[in-house]
């Protein structure tokens, strides 16, 4: 027979699974239709039609367009390192997936409780970095590669403005725990006070995810 133990080790490790689902499917549903306001919004700026024929207006854009990645044709460069050319794009979505482990949703609505979690998090966005390296050096191209290094140089110096904006609030809260952090702004958020540095953060977000204008790294 089945100890009670293993019974409520498989139990735990289930909710613990059902748990990851419960916070990771919404993130990448709603990372989805962020792309699709993204695409909108970009169009009404340059005055041309975005997407609007996928849909009602265009709703169901994302879904084609993941369909279509799914279905394309895999293309493998001939002298490339395959192994790491297939696990490139894998460590920056793992990498980019458990920063989510840490964020506190509302009063005990998160994954860990982390009492670093500032330190994780900075930790994982730089380690981000290596799959866009291995990505360009697996491919054994001299183009690939620079491209990769100018990705990762655009990160890595937009990272240190990041960590400096970061590390003030470091300094006001004196932890680096994020629900402690979160607590300590019930009576004024930081935004308030410190609207400089947040337009600092802003500018350094957009430059270390590459969105407009500094998508130079991902332009046509």
């Amino acid at each position: 027979m089945i100890s009670n133990n293993l019974i409520i080790t498989i139990i735990s490790i289930l909710i613990n699974i059902i748990d990851v689902l419960l916070v990771l499917l919404p993130i990448l549903l709603s990372v989805a239709f962020m792309t699709i306001i993204e695409r909108k919004q970009l169009a009404a700026h340059q005055r041309r039609v975005g997407p609007n024929t996928t849909g009602y207006y265009g709703i169901l854009q994302p879904f084609s367009d993941a369909l279509k990645l799914i279905v394309k044709e895999t293309v493998i460069p001939s002298q490339s390192n395959k192994i790491l050319f297939y696990l490139a794009p894998i460590f920056t979505l793992i990498f980019s997936l458990l920063g989510w482990g840490i964020i506190p949703f509302g009063q005990g609505l998160t994954i860990s409780d982390f009492s670093l979690g500032i330190l994780y998090t900075l930790a994982l966005s730089s380690l981000g970095v290596y799959g866009i390296l291995f990505a360009g050096w697996s491919a054994n191209s001299k183009y690939a590669f620079l491209g990769s290094l100018r990705s990762t140089a655009a990160m890595i110096s937009y990272e240190l403005i990041l960590s400096s904006s970061i590390l003030i609030i470091i300094i006001l809260t004196g932890s680096f725990n994020l629900t402690t952090i979160i607590e300590i702004q019930q009576a004024i958020w930081f935004i308030i006070p410190l609207f400089p540095v947040f337009i600092i953060y802003f500018i350094s977000i957009l430059a270390e995810t590459s969105r407009t204008p500094f998508d130079l790294q991902e332009a046509d």
